[in-house]
């Protein structure tokens, strides 16, 4: 299993770098940020900072939208960091939300999030395709390499990731839900005559080390109010008892509204709904152990990587005994039964 640290670029931006170097010191493969341009400073910027300041470790977006930037904008921006840095970008994508919402936007159609796939991937992988009527290929770009991994949440946008995504992104850790949405991706990508196991399936959730239970719920309860967004949309479309698992709706009954100034942020005064259940559910909390135990179970349903949120205060030590205990324990579980 390989192991993400997503982080929010808060100025200054030398912490963002900060953090991403110190996670690759202590074994994280990826460094993933929000992508909300007037929420959070530019991410490909600090991109570009951090993969001049490290050796190995990927960069990319958790995750980009179609509608706030230029499809092939967002392309030449992956081509031209693979020629400077060596391909060590990657693209989580999704249909929108605080990056569309906070400007009175709309998450946009899985129609045209299928075509920005399409549209970004071949160019960052220096081929030619078809946009707008025109063909284009980038003349200066040559053995750029970039997965696109789709996030999703919905029956449909999860049969996308499963037909076109070289990854999925499940931005939650609940093992019941987490197994449903895995196989809904691997079944719509065997269908589509690919390779199930080609789709590198990311879990992503807060991950935070300590023994404060309360505190470390509460330092993570933005997480079930940031999940809540989506599920909002999904049972507007389908219904409270349609084909969404009902532990990802019950949660949310008691939401009023969402402010997206504070998206994502620990100590959020409008996710009061979110009970301790859904953020026990949802997260990574506790001793080395108990998350060790529960990657395990990720592991075991299929899961490539676990990428760790890490909006709370306790980001260095996470880290530390991350890569001092957590890492080295899924990789020794991994060899003890290869």
């Amino acid at each position: 299993m390989e192991f993400g640290a997503v982080v929010q670029p808060d100025p200054p931006a030398s912490r963002t770098v900060a953090l991403a170097k110190l996670a690759e010191q202590h074994g994280f493969s990826h460094a993933w940020t929000f992508d909300s341009h007037l929420l959070w400073q530019e991410p490909y910027v600090l991109y570009s900072a951090i993969l001049a300041e490290t050796r190995k470790i990927k960069v990319g977006p958790f995750v980009t939208n179609p509608a706030t930037r230029d499809w092939t904008v967002t392309a030449s921006l992956y081509a031209t960091l693979n020629e400077m840095y060596g391909n060590r970008t990657i693209c989580g994508i999704g249909r929108g939300d605080s990056a569309v919402r906070v400007t009175g936007g709309r998450p946009t159609t899985l129609k045209a999030l299928r075509e920005s796939i399409h549209v970004i991937r071949e160019l960052a992988n220096s081929r030619a395709v078809e946009y707008n009527g025109a063909t284009l290929q980038f003349p200066w770009s040559s053995g750029s390499q970039l997965d696109v991994w789709v996030a999703a949440y919905g029956p449909r946008a999860l049969q996308l990731a499963g037909e076109v995504g070289d990854g999925f992104i499940l931005q939650l850790a609940d093992l019941d839900i987490a197994e449903w949405m895995i196989n809904t991706v691997r079944t719509a990508a065997a269908d589509a005559g690919r390779d199930p196991s080609a789709v590198k399936i990311c879990v992503a959730a807060p991950m935070y080390i300590g023994d404060d239970l309360q505190h470390m719920r509460d330092q993570s309860r933005w997480f079930g109010g940031m999940v809540g967004n989506h599920v909002a949309d999904i049972v507007a479309k389908y219904g409270d008892q349609g084909s969404v698992p009902q532990a990802l709706t019950d949660y949310i009954a008691g939401r009023t509204g969402y402010d997206y100034n504070t998206h994502g942020r620990a100590g959020n005064d409008h996710v009061d709904f979110v009970p301790d259940e859904i953020v026990d559910r949802f997260c990574l909390l506790g001793t080395a152990e108990q998350h060790i135990e529960k990657l395990q179970a990720l592991k075991a349903l299929g899961v490539d990587q676990f990428a760790g949120y890490l909006q709370h205060d306790n980001k260095e030590e996470t880290l530390r005994v991350y890569g001092e205990v957590v890492i080295p324990a899924l990789r020794e579980t991994v060899t003890a039964r290869a």
